[in-house]
């Protein structure tokens, strides 16, 4: 049973064994999300990488723009992979981007923007493994968005297996979901983090707010147990530490 990580480091290896999991039964579309705010992709990514070990420069990895392609090109200068932008301009081509050789594919923290290209570089990959590291494809701020790409996203993302998934709800709640594991709730009572819940598919924001009202223990109002640091807490000031 895989616990909830007290670090990040600890989730990203987590990440990394659900991701060769997945792969090893043969999942081809997986998905890895680690959802806080402040968290900047490239050195998640960098901490990532090891998964592909094996693949050298069968690898191929996506940024969703340009400038962190060139970043991450610059930062990683002696990787054996090619480092290239998912690119929505007309002037690129999907064959000068996928190659017959290319075994298998990464695309770090893409946008809902990018979902149209991304959804015709994956048909060009066809039944090649890749996994989307930190996307923001279900971002409802984005705005002038149709109803005919919202469908073209929705379409792709339900084509996806969620393979590690951590989101913390509040300071003391979390919901979780590690490859091949069922999707948990999890909440902090006195200091301990408990699993007060496991689904098969992700909880709604409706079916979470049960879960809890349910899951709370009643506590004796008139005394204040001694609170240890919050897991979520101690993991916003380590990412806060990242991105300065």
């Amino acid at each position: 049973m895989t616990e909830l990580p007290k670090s990040l480091e600890d989730a990203i290896a987590q990440s990394r064994e659900a991701t060769q999991a997945a792969l090893a039964d043969g999942c081809k579309r997986i998905q890895i999300d680690f959802l806080f705010p402040e968290l900047k992709p490239l050195p998640v990514a960098e901490q990532f990488l090891p998964v592909f070990a094996e693949y050298g420069s069968r690898l191929k990895v996506f940024f969703a723009d340009a400038g962190a392609a060139a970043l991450a090109n610059r930062d990683w200068a002696d990787v054996e992979f090619p480092i290239l932008d998912i690119g929505t301009g007309k002037g690129n081509s999907l064959q000068s981007k996928i190659q017959p050789e290319d075994e298998i594919f990464l695309f770090i923290a893409p946008t809902s923007v990018e979902v149209p290209q991304l959804e015709k570089l994956c048909a060009e990959i066809g039944d090649r493994p890749f996994v989307l590291l930190n996307p923001r494809l279900e971002d409802s701020g984005v705005v002038g968005i149709g109803y005919a790409a919202r469908e073209t996203r929705r379409r792709f993302i339900s084509t996806i297996e969620s393979c590690y998934y951590l989101r913390p709800v509040d300071d003391e709640t979390a919901v979780f979901r590690s490859y091949p594991g069922q999707w948990e709730v999890w909440v902090e009572t006195n200091g301990e983090y408990q699993k007060i819940a496991e689904l098969p598919k992700r909880p709604s924001g409706d079916e979470l707010d049960l879960i809890l009202l349910k899951g709370q223990p009643q506590t004796d109002t008139n005394t204040t147990p001694a609170r240890k640091p919050s897991l979520f807490k101690g993991l916003q000031r380590f990412l806060k530490a990242l991105s300065s």
